[in-house]
This record gives structure tokens, sequence and C-alpha cells, in this order.
């Protein structure tokens, strides 16, 4: 039975695209079968794996808008083991032309439900925003992943991001967890980014994955050859990184 995570923060530039694409890719490395949903109209997890946006027929909004199947909607990509629902640019529309629709919190819920049993992980990147497509991802995951920039204000917004959590495990899925905090561009040189880290560890203790992201030229580099950390550049230490948190991922959900 597949776990469906979403990787929320509703602050932009701290990650979460960057973490879902080689997360992702970097569990389909170790062996586990791993479907993306991209759920961000800017669409860069879909251009990030290499496929042209402009050719996406069929993606998330006709998912969310149930014209389509999930089935429909799953694209191979050139990383082993992993599939993608892809995004474009019409998801914008989405948000209002939900607002009128009865349960519009479950729909992304309702049309990928079924394939749990298909894939070991189901990895939603959320759009940097609280609107009802985020709303969407964490009705229908079991876990949410926040990454969290090692930057001044890095802790701005976090807590309005926990009490949303909070509502939504109250009104809409009882069941959903924090699977943890993952602190992203991290740089030791900086006094910063060491304060940033403590100051997270000290609040949040357990809630924060062992893992830390450092900031590496490769990883900003690979999007634009449409290839993740681990297709562009292996042995790099942005790849490690991914590999070290997909291992702690699985490591912790099979415990």
């Amino acid at each position: 039975m597949g776990k469906i995570i979403a990787i929320a923060n509703q602050k932009g530039g701290v990650g979460k695209t960057t973490t879902s694409v080689n997360l992702a890719a970097s569990l389909g490395v170790l062996e586990k079968k791993v479907l993306l949903i991209d759920a961000d109209p800017q669409a860069n997890a879909t251009s990030g794996l290499g496929i042209d946006v402009d050719s996406v027929e069929i993606g998330t909004y006709q998912l969310l808008e149930h014209t389509n199947t999930a089935e429909e909607a799953i694209i191979g990509t050139s990383s082993p083991n992993l599939d993608i629902i892809p995004a474009h640019i019409d998801l914008v529309a989405i948000e209002i032309e939900l607002v009128d629709k009865e349960k519009r919190e479950y729909m992304m819920q309702k049309a990928i439900g079924h394939l749990r049993d298909r894939y070991d992980y189901i990895l939603i990147d959320c759009a940097p925003s609280l609107g009802l497509l985020t709303l969407n991802a964490l009705t229908a995951a079991d876990s949410v992943i926040i990454p969290i920039q090692c930057e001044y204000f890095a802790l701005e917004g976090l807590g309005k991001l926990l009490n949303t959590i909070k509502s939504i495990q109250k009104i809409h899925n009882a069941d959903l967890d924090i699977e943890g905090l993952l602190l992203t561009m991290y740089d030791s040189r900086l006094r910063l980014s060491n304060q940033v880290v403590e100051e997270v560890q000290k609040h949040f203790s357990e809630m924060v994955f062992e893992t830390i992201i450092q900031r590496n030229v490769r990883l900003s580099e690979a999007p634009s050859y449409g290839e993740s950390i681990i297709n562009y550049d292996a042995a790099s230490k942005g790849a490690t990184n991914y590999l070290s948190l997909a291992q702690e991922l699985i490591t912790k959900n099979n415990s």
C-alpha cells in the first residue's frame, strides 16, 4: 500500500520543487516505484524532468476536473521507477473553477486514492500558497514534508502552515501527519545557516529530518537540462544529500 506525501510550504523559493523532483528520483534509484504529481501551475517539476510543458494535454488540471483519469495523465520519465502527472499553466484556473463545487477539497483524493496499489510513494509538489490546490493535496496526503530554507526568514510563515495543517486534520483529513521538516539551502560557512539549523532543531527536535540539503551549484543547474540531480551528476553533493533523504524516509516508514 503506497504512501501519499505532499511537499508544501506557502513560501516560495525554499526548495519545494527541487525536493519533489530529486527525492522522487532518489526513491526510484533505491528501487521504489514512485509517482510525482505536479500540483503547481508554474509546472517546474514537469519541466525539471524533461517534459515540454506546452505539449501537456492531460495533467493535474484534468485530474482535478475529473475529465480524465489518473491513468490517462501519467507519463513515464527517463528516471528509473519514476512516473509523473504533469502540470500546465491552465492549472491556474482550477482554484476559481473548483470554488462552487461540492466537496471541492476532496477532488485530488478521489482522483488518486486507487493509485496506492501501484506505487510505493506518491509525492505531490504543491504550489507556494495555501489555496485550494494545496488544500486538495493535503487532504489527499498521508503526510507532509515541509522544506525550510536556512535563511533569516525561515520560520516566518511556518506557524501559519502548521495551523493550516491542524485545521485540515480537524475538518478534512484526521490522518494527516507531518513527515518531517527538511532544512534546505544550507551553507556551513554562514553563521546564519548554522543558527537557523540550531533554532529549528531546538524547537521541533524529532520532527526535523537528520538529512540537511546543502547549497549546491549542480542542484541549481540540473533543472535547466530537464534532469534530476541523480541523472545530471550522481557524484555531486546534492545527489548524495537527496539519496540520504530518500534512505531516511524509507527507513522511517519501515520501522
